[in-house]
């Protein structure tokens, strides 16, 4: 069966076998299959979750359930694995396989990888249903809280300066202890924060609070969490409410090489049930910090993993546009893009914009270097809050109509905070609920749309006209 992908500059011819459908794939190695403390992680998942189905891989080698995944078509694909399997190669492979399942270059399913410090930590995970809305924020770096409940910042380039939004209230700024680091504690143990934001310097054994200044740090020791101020004192962190967890800066937090690892430690014993991370030392940031602008600076749109998977678009489509020569190579070594880089010709749109080769490199390192942890299909969601722009589908028979209407006059499109690297100009992305095929693009071509069989995107216009339409209109079919 065969159907057509339709943008004004992108036609993709896309295969699909017939088979059943499923909304859930559960995906493992089979040595991890064959313990059976881990089987109840995956029997967990397969409970919870409709429609879903069980496949297995030999280890090592996870791009062996590509077929089986191009057959069935998952919306979710969650990799259940031990600590152990988890290498930097391990989740390269995992982002490259899973923008095969068909011919367009956009990953196809919404992944995370399941893994914890042990299996009673992993099957917690699993086990958790409850949706989190998010409404407590806590971060060791500037984040918009403006469109936060409540929270603060401590920041990481200032010493003492801390910024608060209490519920109803604007944020204020506040001075504070030079040394942070209890504060930033009981931020997670006393506060309850239910998303946690970090940046600035990292190892997998922990994370330097002061960026620029002297501060204390987070490590970790046998899966728990602690706080060492400047003066050595230890200060134990036990938070065990459900939280997201965004080292959106931070190099090597996503990266597991042994069990010590923090990543574990925020899964054990801070009671994280999804994160990001970076697997390297981070340099360019695209693929971490933007995830702020679709997730916190979007209040209720997208869950996290569709903000993940959002900004995954969106760097997909930056290096399409701008570096196509690029957006085809496929590197289990982020290290290498530089060198590929500088092998190839600016292009003129690339020019344009005012890019450098070392943006495709960037681009091209950050690609397949940040994981997602958690079960992907669970639902946490900041509370609703301020919205620059509201965008929403509406279908008519076979007809759908995408609108953007900018609520905050010429400003709309513009960036909300651009600290850290790579901020604001985002696409705007909307996921279907259902695959779509047959796509036929009727009104809107100028906008420059990104069909796909799983969601649409508007390069952002950056000038923002509030009289003007803002809409794509097109025709697609359900796909079975």
């Amino acid at each position: 069966m065969k159907h057509l992908l339709l943008t004004l500059g992108f036609l993709y011819l896309v295969n699909f076998a017939p088979a059943k459908v499923i909304n859930y794939a559960i995906v493992s190695s089979d040595t991890t299959s064959a313990d059976q403390s881990w089987v109840k992680v995956i029997d967990a998942l397969a409970d919870k979750h409709d429609s879903s189905k069980i496949f297995y891989f030999p280890e090592g080698k996870p791009e062996e359930v590509l077929e089986k995944l191009k057959a069935s078509k998952p919306k979710y694909t969650c990799f259940v694995a031990k600590h152990g399997e988890i290498t930097r190669e391990w989740v390269s492979k995992i982002h490259q396989f899973t923008r095969r399942i068909d011919d367009d270059p956009y990953t196809d399913t919404l992944w995370g990888i399941l893994t914890g410090y042990d299996a009673e930590n992993a099957l917690d995970i699993a086990s958790t249903r409850k949706p989190l809305t998010i409404e407590r924020v806590a971060s060791g770096t500037e984040v918009a809280l403006r469109h936060c409940v409540e929270g603060v910042w401590y920041c990481e380039l200032n010493k003492g300066k801390i910024v608060q939004k209490n519920r109803g209230k604007e944020p204020v700024q506040l001075k504070g202890k030079i040394d942070s680091t209890e504060a930033l504690v009981k931020t997670l143990t006393d506060f309850k924060a239910q998303l946690f934001v970090t940046s600035g310097h990292a190892t997998e054994r922990g994370w330097q609070i002061g960026f620029t200044y002297k501060n204390g740090y987070f490590k970790s020791k046998n899966g728990n969490l602690y706080g060492l101020d400047t003066n050595g004192k230890n200060i134990p962190i036990k938070s065990p409410n459900p939280k997201v967890y965004m080292p959106i800066g931070n190099c090597l937090m996503g990266h597991i090489d042994d069990q010590q690892a923090m990543a574990l430690a925020w899964l054990k014993s801070a009671g994280v049930r999804q994160m990001l991370g970076y697997t390297v030392p981070t340099w360019y940031g695209y693929a971490g910090w933007g995830c702020l602008d679709y997730f916190v600076e979007q209040p209720g749109r997208y869950d996290f993993a569709e903000a993940f998977f959002a900004n995954q678009h969106a760097l997909i489509h930056r290096l399409e546009t701008y570096f196509p020569g690029m957006a085809g190579k496929e590197i289990l070594n982020p290290d290498q893009a530089p060198a590929m880089a500088s092998k190839m010709k600016l292009s003129k749109n690339a020019e344009l914009a005012g890019l450098r080769i070392q943006d495709g490199a960037g681009l091209l390192f950050d690609r397949d270097a940040v994981v997602f942890y958690g079960d992907p299909a669970w639902k946490a969601k900041m509370a609703d809050g301020e919205l620059a722009y509201e965008q929403s589908l509406i279908k008519k028979s076979s007809t759908y109509t995408f609108k953007l209407t900018p609520l905050k006059g010429a400003k709309s499109f513009e960036p909300i905070n651009i600290n850290g690297s790579q901020r604001g100009w985002r696409p705007m992305v909307h996921h279907f609920e259902k695959r779509i095929k047959d796509i036929e693009i009727i009104d809107g071509k100028e906008l420059k749309p990104v069909i796909t069989d799983d969601f649409i995107m508007i390069p952002n216009p950056k000038i923002c006209d509030p009289k003007k339409d803002y809409k794509v209109v097109f025709r697609a079919t359900l796909d079975s």
